[in-house]
């Protein structure tokens, strides 16, 4: 089982203290950064989610590797691209938790994909009615983790179409490789 709650106010600010963090760590690494979303369901209002505040850390492609770096100054394991292409992913120090934090390359496949979702399902209640009850479902389900993200892709198809992704990039998405987290605990 996965567990899905109820979607919490508290998130936002959540979001707004790693956010604060994350840029000070960036900003005295002299890293430039495009911007620091909060994307998935955390910070979709109203929509019930994990407890988990998903972060991009948005930065031009040279920059990766500074980014990087200055994630690892704060206690973060980077954990490479877990098969998304230009998405570099880190498991957080306790002290962070719960997050899925990311480096994401300004204007790549992976930053539209969570910044579409995000957006649609912050304005189309219906869409997001649906997704709400596909996660409640799929996680109470669950035997771990990967069947739960197995479980969202069809729904999440939808909303990336009715996001205005094309069908190449759809498929583009849903043909990533990520390994299990038996293969890469996280």
């Amino acid at each position: 089982m996965i567990l899905v709650v109820e979607y919490d106010p508290a998130w936002p600010r959540r979001f707004e203290h790693l956010r604060q963090e994350y840029a000070q760590a960036l900003a005295t690494a002299q890293v430039p950064v495009v911007s620091i979303e909060h994307v998935g369901s955390t910070a979709v209002p109203g929509l019930a989610a994990k407890p988990v505040i998903d972060c991009d850390i948005v930065v031009a492609g040279p920059d990766v590797a500074a980014a990087s770096q200055a994630l690892a100054g704060l206690g973060f394991t980077p954990l490479g691209e877990l098969g998304i292409p230009q998405r570099w992913a880190f498991k957080e120090p306790a002290r962070l938790a719960p997050t899925n934090t990311y480096v994401v390359v300004q204007d790549s496949l992976s930053l539209r994909n969570h910044i579409a979702v995000r957006d649609l399902l912050r304005v189309d209640p219906d869409l997001r009615g649906q997704y709400a009850a596909v996660k409640r479902n799929v996680g109470a389900g669950a035997a771990n983790i990967d069947d739960y993200g197995r479980g969202k892709n069809a729904i999440l198809q939808q909303i990336l179409a009715a996001a205005g992704l094309t069908a190449a990039e759809r498929a583009s998405i849903g043909a990533n490789k990520v390994p299990s987290h038996e293969e890469v605990p996280r």
